[in-house]
């Protein structure tokens, strides 16, 4: 047996030093996510509600704004218990359980941008066949495995989680419970742990970033020999929603990188914050982008809000 071995819960940590101001740090939390929770709502019904608006291209849209919903439901409940009621506590299975949402919604968000890119590539390579090469069947599909890849590629470090020993501190460094952050406190070899995300992380987020340049450089390729000027910059905006969203995800996702590996000496909350806009960022910036940039989703926007008012 390991000794000091702990089945006591794991203890979340708000904004270290900054306990006493927690009421007044969860009102701009709250408020991010009740516009996550509303915006990508929206989203989903008016891409449900609208027939004009059940095409690949939004079905993708939709399946973005269910996995932020979905990310933002994960975090949500732990980030204010601990801001407004101190609720730090959280059993090993929640936590683990908790994890295992966390990194596989964020895979997945990165799985949606790479079909989305793959939609605008057929869209404008070949827009003759764009109806028949992306089916409903085969968006389905997409979607399928864009799901299968990000829930199953986790559960083998998540898995270990459950039967590994506990016997170090038992305080984690977010509100909410990461992979990365419960495999330190554990008292066995880890080295899986360690190694397995690393292959992953190359293998989903940086081949598919990889990816959606190349469909970008093949897109720009093609709207650079339309010979109309209007057609090239009609062409254009249609991926200017996608590229704009793409960029959020990516540019979060390299700063979190980069404050982890190269951060060591800047301040707690700095390391915090940024874990904070990396899963808080994208989520709520994806349907205000689609919203000013999309003209259909711009005008049942407008449709829905005067048919609220008139009623």
């Amino acid at each position: 047996m390991w000794p000091n071995i702990s089945a006591a819960p794991f203890l979340l940590t708000g904004f270290p030093g900054l306990e006493a101001a927690h009421h007044w740090i969860s009102i701009p939390f709250f408020a991010v996510y009740i516009s996550v929770l509303l915006g990508n709502g929206t989203l989903l019904y008016l891409i449900k509600d609208d027939h004009s608006l059940h095409e690949p291209m939004y079905y993708f849209l939709a399946m973005l704004a269910g996995t932020d919903l979905m990310v933002t439901l994960t975090t949500m409940p732990t980030v204010m218990g601990v801001l407004w009621m101190n609720h730090r506590q959280m059993s090993h299975g929640a936590c683990f359980l908790q994890a295992y949402f966390i990194h596989s919604l964020s895979i997945v968000e990165s799985g949606v941008l790479l079909a989305m890119a793959y939609d605008r590539f057929i869209a404008i390579r070949t827009p003759l066949r764009y109806n028949s090469i992306l089916t409903n069947s085969r968006v389905m599909k997409v979607g399928l495995g864009v799901l299968m890849r990000g829930f199953l590629s986790l559960v083998p470090p998540i898995v270990p989680l459950y039967w590994f020993p506990y016997c170090r501190s038992r305080v984690l460094s977010h509100a909410f419970c990461l992979h990365q952050d419960v495999m330190k406190l554990a008292c066995a070899d880890i080295t899986f742990n360690r190694v397995y995300p690393v292959i992953l992380v190359a293998l989903t987020f940086f081949l598919d970033a990889l990816i959606i340049l190349f469909s970008y450089i093949l897109i720009l390729k093609t709207v650079m020999g339309i010979a109309s000027g209007e057609e090239r910059a009609k062409a254009l905006n249609t991926c200017v929603s996608h590229i704009s969203c793409v960029l959020v995800f990516y540019i979060t996702v390299i700063g979190l990188t980069f404050i982890h590996r190269f951060g060591k000496h800047a301040p707690r909350v700095i390391h915090i914050t940024m874990s904070y806009v990396y899963f808080l960022f994208p989520p709520f910036m994806n349907p205000i982008i689609y919203s000013i940039k999309t003209k259909q989703i711009q005008r049942n926007i407008i449709c829905l809000f005067s048919m609220h008012r008139r009623a």
